[in-house]
């Protein structure tokens, strides 16, 4: 899967869960919810991390750890999606950005 397949697989995912949200709470989600809960991803992604680094051992720790990311992935692109972000040409730009920013002689300013 490329990125392109990626984001219209989250974007199918998302399709289902705005109606599942209907249908069990009057309304899908907004934007912000989206977002809030991806924090909430992302706080149990800082778990697994210390998971990796010994501090929260758990015998499932790679799939959780693998689960978690993608879920925020999903949050990503979904993000994306919702702003209508090329998130594939702003990936790109922000990593030739940095690139030139970090190479050794080039100016940081």
């Amino acid at each position: 899967m490329d990125l392109a397949d990626l984001q219209a697989r989250a974007r199918a995912v998302r399709a289902l869960y705005a109606a599942y949200e209907k249908e069990r709470h009057g309304r899908s989600w907004t934007t912000e919810e989206v977002f809030l809960g991806m924090l909430g991803d992302v706080g149990d992604l800082a778990k697994l991390v210390q998971g990796k680094a010994g501090v929260r051992p758990r015998e499932d720790l790679d799939e959780a750890l693998a689960h978690e990311l993608a879920d925020v992935l999903w949050c990503v692109l979904t993000l994306a999606d919702a702003y209508d972000v090329d998130l594939e040409t702003a990936f790109v730009d922000t990593m030739d950005e940095l690139t030139e920013q970090l190479t050794p002689g080039a100016d940081p300013g």
